[in-house]
């Protein structure tokens, strides 16, 4: 009975593995890097994926990242100083990406931008996988109930980051606005 309460505990622990320890943080998205070529992001329904990599093959423009939609700043000044722009004809594609499920950007959008007149798209990220691979989540527990995006806006030329605008603080207003980044 020892004995197998003895393998019991060494199986649940795991195979006995070195284990390299780096002390070099991830780098968050940078200049040069390539949109993450991933189906995860979904617009108005599960069922309809969306991959900003293949989007911006053919096209330039900007993704907005925000912690959370229909929450205060996001509703209120971040994805309305795009909204009403008057340099967002001009922009290209302009994809507003959060952690959240498609429903909830669905309503979002369709509060924000009743007549789709913006052009703008709302995607969900409800696995957080695409905040992920660009290095911009933050445990956003306390107040989210979860991971979620950093503040941001990206602007994507031939499929690359060309500008990164990332929040200092995550959540923050100073560096993400359409004004700081449209000009």
């Amino acid at each position: 009975m020892a004995f197998r309460a003895s393998f019991r505990r060494a199986a649940l622990a795991g195979p006995a593995v070195s284990r390299s320890f780096h002390s070099t943080p991830r780098a968050m998205v940078r200049v040069g890097q390539a949109i993450p070529n991933l189906e995860v992001l979904v617009e108005d329904s599960p069922g309809n994926k969306v991959n900003l990599a293949e989007e911006f093959k053919s096209s330039n423009g900007y993704i907005v990242g925000v912690p959370a939609a229909f929450s205060g700043t996001c509703s209120s000044q971040h994805v309305p100083s795009y909204m009403n722009h008057p340099g967002l004809k001009k922009a290209g594609q302009v994809f507003v990406v959060s952690v959240n499920d498609p429903f909830v950007m669905k309503a979002w959008s369709e509060q924000l931008d009743p007549a789709k007149q913006t052009g703008i798209r709302f995607l969900g990220d409800p696995t957080g996988e695409f905040t992920e691979a660009l290095d911009l989540g933050f445990d956003g527990s306390a107040v989210f109930g979860g991971m979620r995006s950093k503040r941001y806006a990206l602007k994507v030329v031939d499929g690359k980051v060309q500008e990164a605008h990332v929040e200092p603080d995550g959540t923050g207003y100073t560096v993400s606005s359409a004004e700081k980044v449209l000009g």
